[in-house]
């Protein structure tokens, strides 16, 4: 078992306009759903650059990695 912390990922689904770009940076992380929305592509990560990258070129802010343990927002950095 890894001590790497482990990392919330959520979407704003409402906010998501689909532009691919979080799932093509961070394809282990996220994924297209069929409706061509972001998504989680599991509950929780060990997370990556990758990701932390993905979340924070989001054209439209809909995507936060937040620590599972402690609720703190690691990207975007606001």
């Amino acid at each position: 078992m890894s001590d790497a912390p482990q990392l919330v990922v959520a979407v704003d689904r409402v906010r998501c306009i689909g532009s691919g770009l979080c799932a093509r940076t961070a394809p282990a992380d996220l994924v297209l759903s069929p409706d061509g929305r972001a998504a989680p592509a599991r509950p929780a990560t060990e997370g990556s650059a990758e990701l932390t990258e993905a979340a924070e070129m989001c054209p439209v802010e809909a995507i936060t990695v937040r620590d599972a343990a402690t609720g703190e927002l690691i990207a975007p950095a606001w």
